[in-house]
């Protein structure tokens, strides 16, 4: 076994990292957005989430998926982008000063 090598199964970087926004200092008085792309059981954990946020935040609003449009993934790029666009401008249409999405498994 003369040839062996060691691989990273981390890969390698494929796209140049952004950075992430700004946090907001508090949920007091925000509007939260959920967007959800119906993978993994968000009807049933969306209610338990809005409802543990609503005990520790009393003014907090929060805009349910069902108020967005289905957004599944794509493994395309180019669809990926445009469709973060869309559910950005329509949670800003809707006063949102933050979002919940990512629910997986």
């Amino acid at each position: 076994m003369e040839n062996e090598q060691i691989v990273s199964p981390l890969g390698f970087e494929a796209v140049r990292q952004a950075g992430a926004a700004r946090r907001i200092d508090s949920l007091d008085g925000k509007t939260v957005g959920e967007f959800w792309n119906g993978v993994f059981k968000g009807d049933l954990a969306f209610p338990v989430i809005r409802e543990l946020l609503r005990k520790r935040y009393p003014g907090l609003k929060i805009v349910p998926y069902t108020e967005f449009p289905h957004a599944p993934g794509s493994d395309h790029a180019a669809s990926q982008r445009e469709r973060a666009r869309t559910m950005a401008a329509l949670a800003k249409e809707k006063g949102c000063d933050a979002v919940i999405s990512g629910m997986g498994a």
